[in-house]
């Protein structure tokens, strides 16, 4: 599933740096923390990869 704005793209890429043990878990915030624990590798690489040309700075809510 690939990331929906550039700000999901950097959360996850900062998670798998956590997760990958590059960085404190301790340094993560807001949603990087969250995906560090409910998202595989795997998952976090998908996110982080996403091509950002084209993207939203920030995904819209909806609700």
């Amino acid at each position: 599933m690939p990331a929906k704005s550039k700000a999901q793209q950097k959360a996850a890429g900062a998670a798998l740096s956590a997760k990958r043990g590059e960085t404190p878990k301790s340094e993560l915030k807001g949603a990087s923390k969250q995906m560090v624990e409910s998202m595989s590798e795997k998952q976090l690489e998908e996110f982080a990869a996403t091509k950002t040309k084209g993207k939203p700075e920030h995904a819209s809510r909806k609700g």
